[in-house]
């Protein structure tokens, strides 16, 4: 069991939302729809709420109506990937990947195994660095900010400075 609400948002800070109902079927789904709507090999989605159980804290989510049956939500600032749903079901999925803790939540099942690529489980056997490692390395050449929203709510949130 989770602890609820489970909150999350984009990377930019200007939507937040709460699932008040812990996901029911968390999966991942390889098909190659979610692949362009996530730029990535599969989407990570948290299935089963009921879309009474989410609710946008912050901001307002941006619809994109990707068939005749499903949309997919995102934030309009930064492009996060953050809901799917079908028109016809009363449940909503919540990228996993947008959740504050998405650790929480475990996937129990892979979907659209036929977009699904040949050399996924070969990942894991890839020579690796954790990210302050890179950021360090990247911080010595150059002067960035990081303007990513934290991992927890809060009152006010400026993307364009990265500070409350």
């Amino acid at each position: 069991m989770t602890n609820l609400p489970l909150t999350g948002g984009c990377q930019c800070g200007a939507v937040r939302y709460a699932l008040l109902a812990e996901p029911k079927y968390p999966h991942i789904c390889h098909c190659r729809m979610c692949q362009k709507a996530f730029g990535s090999y599969f989407a990570p989605l948290a299935g089963g709420v009921l879309r009474g159980d989410f609710e946008v804290t912050r901001g307002d989510i941006a619809i994109f109506k990707s068939s005749e049956e499903a949309e997919r939500g995102f934030c309009s600032d930064c492009g996060t990937p953050m809901t799917f749903r079908y028109f016809k079901s009363p449940y909503i999925a919540a990228s996993l990947g947008s959740l504050d803790h998405p650790e929480q939540v475990k996937p129990i099942e892979q979907y659209g195994m036929e977009g699904r690529m040949p050399w996924l489980a070969e990942l894991f056997n890839l020579p690796g660095k954790v990210t302050e490692e890179d950021a360090a390395e990247r911080a010595a050449h150059t002067r960035a900010t990081n303007r990513q929203h934290p991992d927890h709510n809060t009152d006010h949130w400026s993307p364009r400075t990265g500070h409350e």
